[in-house]
């Protein structure tokens, strides 16, 4: 069935859970897909994942739109979701807008993705009344990781949490149709998660929100550089990668591939012609 912001709004009001991943390429995607996977992030992540950055900091529209089309061209029915990245939107109201659009028109996205909360409910309105889908995303945003001053949970204290709801109904108000709650703690995403009416998707967030998301990668033990306490490895793929690489480089050097099952053959009649 084909996903849709409408359908994700249903899934909330019908109590049935939505699963997100993080996607860059076709192929995964496609395969994503197959699984029957609801949404598809092309998160700024692949600035970490994808480019070797030590943040979402660098990477840029056209970083996204690349991948972005990508990506949609391997997914028929999961909603596409892009990440609008750092600075493509915090300008002005006006810049959100084109951004936006770019990553719909060339990057062809379903619905954006932009971090922030109160400050940014302008942008999120004017997305909106431009016929574009926002979804939010709240709690530790990695595009402010040098304001916050690290990977820090977010919404600890009183004032903190009560500022976290406060945005959580703000950016509903503002149009947008879902919000991503990342590393807050379990039982302040539960009370947001019943206060919204639209779904809240959690990443380090809990198993009280009416979704979850995680970085496809991490999922697989593919990226080693850093592993969040919410990440659970369903399998581990980055084993098993690894190990096939390690036998392909000592098969080529001992040449045992390729063997003659990988060959193409030629007439024997055709080559004595070459001499």
């Amino acid at each position: 069935m084909k996903n849709t912001v409408v359908s994700f709004r249903e899934a909330k009001e019908k109590g049935q859970r939505l699963s997100l991943l993080t996607a860059y390429d076709y192929s995964t995607a496609k395969l994503m897909d197959e699984a029957g996977i609801n949404g598809i992030l092309v998160g700024d992540s692949l600035g970490n994942v994808m480019l070797g950055y030590p943040d979402t900091i660098s990477v840029t529209m056209e970083d996204m739109i690349h991948h972005g089309a990508a990506v949609a061209r391997g997914a028929k029915n999961a909603l596409v979701i892009i990440d609008m990245p750092f600075m493509s939107y915090q300008t002005s109201v006006y810049d959100a807008v084109v951004n936006a659009g770019r990553l719909m028109k060339e990057g062809r996205a379903t619905a954006v993705k932009l971090e922030g909360g109160s400050e940014v409910c302008p942008h999120i309105k004017a997305i909106t009344t431009a016929s574009i889908p926002v979804m939010a995303h709240l709690g530790l945003t990695p595009q402010s990781i040098n304001a916050f001053g690290g990977f820090k949970v977010q919404g600890k204290s009183e004032a903190a949490a009560r500022k976290l709801l406060e945005d959580a109904r703000a950016v509903q108000e503002a149009g947008a149709f879902a919000v991503v709650l990342e590393c807050v703690p379990a039982k302040l995403a539960d009370i947001v998660t019943k206060e919204l009416d639209i779904p809240t998707i959690g990443i380090g967030a809990g198993n009280c929100c009416d979704g979850q998301i995680l970085v496809y990668q991490d999922m697989l033990g593919m990226y080693s550089d850093f592993t969040p306490k919410f990440v659970r490895r369903f399998a581990d793929i980055g084993s098993v990668m690894k190990e096939a690489f390690a036998t392909y480089q000592q098969e080529v050097q001992r040449g045992t591939f390729p063997a003659k099952e990988h060959e193409y053959t030629i007439a024997d009649d055709v080559l004595e012609k070459l001499y």
